[in-house]
């Protein structure tokens, strides 16, 4: 292959064609010969140097080409970064779960400090942590619907027992059929299937299917950290 491809080659020839005009015109006492003899070098210079950098600029075109685009992906890469935001992620649930508490209480006005209590919104959703991740459920199927005995031991024996029934209230009052009856190693939680809640639902659901429904956690922990509502 040629060191300079076909159109740098006339490009090249239009720059030589330019220079010896330009000589000209200077030796024969035209416009440009008033510039004088240092002023040739100059624009001599100038032209070979603009010459090599569009040179410069065809060879790296193709030799980018022949690369199969490693510049455009370079390009994409460094733009990834350029546009990378500043992250929003706490970094652990409960940790963000407090902090968006707390900005809501700080956000409003009406505030009552004396009555805010932090950590016992802490303390619930460690109870959370514990159900959801600890706590053994088996299950059971029932006639009529499946019976789960909740266990675990130490903190989570006693998460099961704070967390179970409380939710077995709010399950009632969004139409559930639920039970709950307190064992020495944890809870036993019933749920009977009904037209709304057929048996294979139940099933498909299991324990913590269950335990996520109706969406009173939320309202709950804020009102637990202004001390309006029980921990459970």
């Amino acid at each position: 292959m040629s060191k300079f491809p076909w159109k740098t080659t006339l490009a090249v020839s239009a720059l030589l064609t330019a220079t010896a005009y330009a000589v000209a015109q200077m030796s024969s006492g035209g416009p440009m010969g008033m510039h004088g003899p240092m002023q040739q070098g100059d624009m001599m210079s100038q032209m070979h140097s603009q010459m090599m950098q569009h040179q410069g600029g065809m060879h790296g075109g193709m030799k980018g080409n022949m690369n199969g685009g490693m510049g455009m992906h370079g390009s994409m890469h460094g733009q990834q970064f350029a546009v990378t935001g500043a992250p929003t992620s706490p970094g652990q649930d409960a940790f963000g779960t407090i902090q968006e508490i707390v900005q809501i209480l700080q956000a409003d006005p009406k505030t009552d400090w004396s009555k805010v209590n932090i950590d016992a919104l802490r303390q619930h959703l460690i109870d959370m942590n514990e159900v959801t991740l600890h706590a053994a459920a088996t299950p059971r199927l029932l006639d009529n619907g499946i019976e789960f005995t909740v266990t675990g031991e130490g903190r989570t024996l006693e998460a099961v027992k704070r967390m179970v029934p409380a939710h077995v209230n709010e399950l009632r009052e969004i139409g559930w059929s639920a039970t709950s009856d307190d064992l020495p190693n944890g809870v036993k939680l019933t749920i009977l299937a009904s037209e709304a809640q057929p048996l294979i639902k139940l099933k498909a659901l299991g324990f913590m299917g269950i335990m996520v429904q109706g969406g009173h956690h939320q309202p709950h922990h804020l009102m637990m950290a202004t001390g309006q509502f029980p921990m459970h």
